[in-house]
């Protein structure tokens, strides 16, 4: 399904038809119907309808969301999608200081919607998950690792996999273990606070956690987030509707919004 979304994403000259995705990916036009929208959520039709240039400016248009009223309607509440419930929890920042040393993180490959997924666990819960489509999965074990070099790292998916699964599928229960610097933990809680399928700005970040000088140090912190998808940075856009950075690159933070955006208005 990466491969067919990123043949729709590259195609120039107005919607990609059923039958020419179908031809892309060797498959037949209702075989392949079928499995994009198991894999994806949402019909290639639909997707295609959310997945355009501008899609930003009309969320920040639309669904913008002021984060001191949000309150708990992010994955908590209303603007969820689908059943999916997180148990967050923050490391101390004595433990963060000790850069993971005395810390066994589980790792393992997930297939996910937007390509492999790299995610990462302890045993209270997820503290890293990083798509590899756009660099490689060499340059994301090396990224997330980085980021706690003194842990130990034990390749087993199974310690991690309900938690990861119900994270991708968007449905069950999973938890998130976050590491990370006391002002990136507070970021970090307010990009849990958007709701899916709206976005906020970096500078509403800013304001919300009352440091609204401090918008630079929030892009940093917004870059920084370990845990792609279930904290959602791609839902922080620039004032001027420019998507802004991503940390696991652009074209995943737009298939990312645009597939948010067509489950949330409903399958077609």
């Amino acid at each position: 399904m990466r491969r067919a979304i990123d043949y729709i994403d590259g195609a120039t000259g107005g919607p990609v038809s059923l039958d020419a995705m179908a031809a892309h990916m060797d498959m037949s036009p209702a075989h392949f119907q079928r499995l994009f929208t198991q894999w994806v959520g949402i019909s290639p039709k639909r997707y295609q309808q959310y997945l355009t240039l501008d899609h930003a400016k009309t969320l920040l248009r639309d669904r913008f969301t002021t984060l001191e009223t949000a309150g708990a309607i992010g994955l908590s509440g209303s603007g969820r999608l689908h059943d999916l419930f997180v148990k967050w929890e923050a490391m101390s920042p004595g433990d963060f200081a000790r850069a993971g040393d005395g810390l066994t993180i589980n790792f393992g490959w997930f297939d996910s919607a937007f390509g492999p997924a790299l995610s990462m666990g302890t045993d209270r819960g997820l503290c890293g998950l990083a798509f590899s489509a756009e660099y490689g999965a060499d340059v994301a074990m090396a990224d997330l690792k980085a980021r706690w070099p003194k842990a130990t790292y034990v390749d087993n998916p199974d310690a991690i996999a309900a938690w990861t699964q119900a994270a991708l599928g968007l449905s069950g229960d999973t938890a998130l273990h976050m590491i990370g610097a006391p002002f990136q933990l507070q970021v970090w809680e307010a990009l849990l606070r958007i709701p899916s399928g709206h976005v906020t700005t970096y500078s509403e970040i800013a304001q919300s956690i009352g440091r609204p000088k401090a918008v630079r140090a929030v892009g940093t912190a917004v870059g920084r987030n370990p845990v792609s998808l279930l904290i959602p940075c791609h839902r922080a856009l620039r004032k001027s509707g420019e998507l802004g950075g991503y940390h696991w690159g652009l074209p995943v933070k737009r298939a990312l919004l645009a597939w948010e955006s067509a489950r949330v208005d409903g399958p077609v």
